[in-house]
């Protein structure tokens, strides 16, 4: 749990860094649609963990930068919740059935449900960072050990 909780901080510092890069710079709207999109995915999959149906969520919606700033802070405050409560129960292995926005049916546990979530992001940032650098601005170190080392 304590590496979950982990990957889950790391994700929010990264999503926030990337906002304020997309802020600060003249941000590209490729960017930012990707940017958009993993903040979805995240809302997404927490709806699916919540047990609600998630058809009605964009995976790619169309979004400004404000939206993704609100977005940033309000998957961080729900998954920041689900993670205490899934702790207190010691549920990580629990199968979650659910349907992908294509209407497949799945089940998957949590453990693996929150461990794409954060690996998912990073994936996408990492996209976000090759747009930037090809449109000639720096990337934004979003690595997990910059995390760590900026936490100690």
């Amino acid at each position: 749990m304590q590496t979950i909780r982990n990957l889950f901080k790391q994700l929010h510092w990264a999503n926030e860094r990337i906002v304020v890069h997309l802020r600060t710079q003249d941000h590209n709207e490729q960017a930012v649609r990707l940017f958009a999109h993993i903040l979805h995915a995240e809302q997404v999959w927490f709806t699916r963990l919540s047990g609600r149906d998630s058809s009605h969520i964009a995976t790619w919606p169309d979004a400004d930068l404000t939206e993704c700033n609100r977005w940033v802070d309000e998957n961080h405050k729900n998954f920041l919740a689900y993670l205490a409560a899934i702790e207190e129960k010691g549920d990580l292995d629990h199968i979650i059935a659910y349907k992908n926005q294509s209407g497949t049916l799945f089940s998957t546990s949590v453990r693996d449900i929150l461990t794409h979530v954060a690996l998912h992001g990073q994936y996408h940032r990492g996209q976000i960072n090759t747009i930037l650098r090809t449109a000639g601005s720096e990337p934004v170190n979003v690595d997990y050990i910059t995390y760590v080392r900026e936490r100690s």
